[in-house]
């Protein structure tokens, strides 16, 4: 059978979306924007707006998702993102308007853009990618570390005392009026992939309808920035950061 026979057969299991272009992921094994590059993907295609989405893209290992993903890109500066979202959603209000970002750009340098885009109620999605880290420039310590948790540039562990506590940002984004939806997921299984995918297209349905904000947390791992292998990060995600980013609904309005 060809690929239209099998999928109205109903017996496909696994497709390339055709909205992901053909340049080979650069990512490191293990890596969760892969994953999460292909949900979107599917999102897209699924609720036809390949012709209506505009992406933004700021600094980090998710600037690179403009290499993977066949809709509209604009690269901001980093931590720039919810702004420049704001601008090209309130130009163009009946497109569909999302930001993809790491802890690093998000709750760092970007925390102000992204608290007030929130707290305006921008009509957009933030997909959110919290992996604790810098990850593209060498595995700095990010807001999103954890408590003890090794880095290249806090070799013993983050010291509360010293450091300040790890910064749970999409909590305090859910708190604004703002934000119609705050949601932190994962897709390091089956079953998390699905319920992230449920999640986003909800997040653009919200955007869609001009709810508001939409934020969807998506708590992911670095095996090279963590120095462990593909299998050992899930595990060691699951011990670690799910008890400090527990996976669940926050918002739904």
């Amino acid at each position: 059978m060809n690929k239209k026979e099998i999928i109205e057969s109903g017996t496909l299991v696994y497709a390339k979306p055709e909205l992901m272009n053909e340049t080979p992921l650069h990512y490191c094994p293990g890596c969760s924007h892969g994953v999460v590059h292909k949900i979107l993907a599917e999102v897209i295609q699924e609720m036809e707006l390949e012709e209506e989405t505009i992406a933004i893209a700021p600094v980090g290992c998710a600037v690179f998702a403009y290499n993977y993903l066949d809709v509209d890109w604009i690269e901001a500066a980093h931590g720039r993102a919810p702004a420049v979202a704001t601008a090209v959603k309130r130009l163009n209000p009946k497109k569909m308007v999302f930001t993809y970002q790491g802890d690093g750009d998000l709750a760092a340098i970007g925390t102000a853009e992204t608290i007030h885009a929130a707290n305006r109620g921008e009509n957009i999605v933030i997909i959110f990618i919290n992996n604790g880290i810098y990850g593209m420039t060498g595995g700095q310590m990010a807001p999103t570390t954890l408590d003890h948790m090794k880095t290249s540039t806090s070799p013993g562990g983050r010291d509360i005392n010293l450091h300040g506590y790890p910064l749970k940002i999409t909590e305090l984004l859910a708190q604004l009026p703002g934000v119609c939806m705050a949601s932190r997921n994962a897709v390091h299984t089956a079953a998390a992939v699905k319920k992230t995918k449920r999640v986003i297209k909800k997040a653009f349905e919200n955007a869609m309808e001009n709810k508001g904000l939409s934020i969807v947390e998506i708590v992911s791992t670095c095996s090279s920035g963590w120095k462990m292998t593909p299998a050992a990060s899930n595990d060691w995600m699951v011990e670690h950061m799910f008890p400090f980013y527990p996976l669940g609904e926050l918002k739904n309005t």
